[in-house]
């Protein structure tokens, strides 16, 4: 494996191939976005699964296994073979620190991520941007990235437009994490600007990933609209200033916390994480030792599993929330 730190100074130009998806509201009967479970058994177990990121073809997954709560983070690999996702393994460079929230660049060689690793320049005991190129013998040129995404504070997610702007959370402001945009002009880095008040209105937003040609952007963010714990959200760009946030609503999130999207890199699906299970189900009955052990040793006992809807039908449910809001009388 050849294996080589760098200190490149400018972030590689993302291009993604997907444009905008165009979704209205779902009409009255059309049925539920279907959410299917991937790679159950697998990918999602009964350890705790976040960040899936697949590549175009859906034939490698990179997502997150932790220790809860926040002890350690892992990024792992899966390849779809036979049908089936394998059983993952760690990436070389990942398991010595807290590696959390890879990213994929559009051509599949570059891997983003934020870790707690320390390097020259950095801030200690933070959590700053990374990135390494993956080759065909191995993976190389791991990297902190340069410029205003970790001048300050800690970095908890990247993701990039298809002109290469920057998107990322930092609690830079001291306050809370908020959603911050750096402009790619003519090969470098703008200073970080805040996405504005609507967005960063006091929500605790952890993970941003944006569109392609920065139409919307999905948050996952503990706020006060959310449906019990960390929610899924879209604000939309309209003409330059962003909305506020809009929860994906019940067909989307659940009682349990939802978070850490991406969108598929064929443009088609929604991928995120959730805690969903056991403990969010009603109980009718009080439930017995050996039961409770079961389920806690089960998938869906509570720890992050990982979910795909089509992208589409989760903007159309998000849309139908949007008019909601609308119809509703003033508080």
């Amino acid at each position: 494996m050849n294996f080589l730190l760098s200190s490149a100074l400018v972030l590689p130009l993302l291009v993604f191939a997907p444009s905008a998806v165009v979704a209205g509201p779902r009409s009255p009967g059309d049925p539920a976005p279907k959410i299917e479970l991937v790679g159950e058994g697998t990918v999602s177990s009964d350890q705790d699964e976040f960040g899936a990121m697949p590549d175009k073809n859906w034939t490698t997954l990179y997502f997150n296994r932790s220790i809860p709560a926040h002890y350690h983070y892992v990024i792992y690999v899966s390849q779809f073979e036979n049908g089936t996702w394998s059983m993952p393994e760690t990436l070389p460079f990942s398991g010595q620190y807290r590696d959390s929230d890879p990213v994929l660049s559009a051509d599949g060689r570059t891997l983003y991520f934020v870790s707690d690793r320390p390097a020259e320049g950095l801030e200690p005991n933070r959590f700053h941007a990374w990135s390494a190129d993956r080759a065909t013998t191995g993976w190389m040129n791991l990297h902190p990235l340069r410029g205003p995404v970790n001048e300050k504070g800690n970095t908890e997610f990247v993701s990039f437009a298809a002109n290469g702007n920057l998107y990322f959370t930092s609690d830079r402001s001291g306050s809370s994490f908020d959603v911050y945009r750096s402009r790619f002009v003519n090969g470098q880095y703008q200073p970080a600007e805040s996405l504005g008040s609507e967005v960063n209105d006091g929500r605790y937003t952890i993970e941003a990933f944006v569109a392609p040609d920065e139409s919307f952007v999905l948050l996952g963010s503990f706020a006060r609209d959310s449906l019990g714990n960390a929610d899924l959200y879209v604000a939309y760009n309209e003409n330059g200033v962003w909305s506020k946030p809009i929860n994906f609503g019940p067909t989307i999130n659940s009682k349990a916390r939802d978070y850490s999207p991406r969108i598929s890199p064929d443009g088609r699906y929604l991928l995120f994480s959730s805690e969903r299970g056991f403990p969010t189900e009603i109980h009718d009955q009080p439930v017995s030792y050996q039961e409770f052990a079961r389920r806690m040793h089960g998938v869906l006992n509570g720890l992050g599993n990982i979910y795909r809807v089509l992208l589409v039908e989760a903007l159309g449910a998000a849309d139908e929330q949007r008019q909601k809001s609308a119809k509703a009388p003033p508080h």
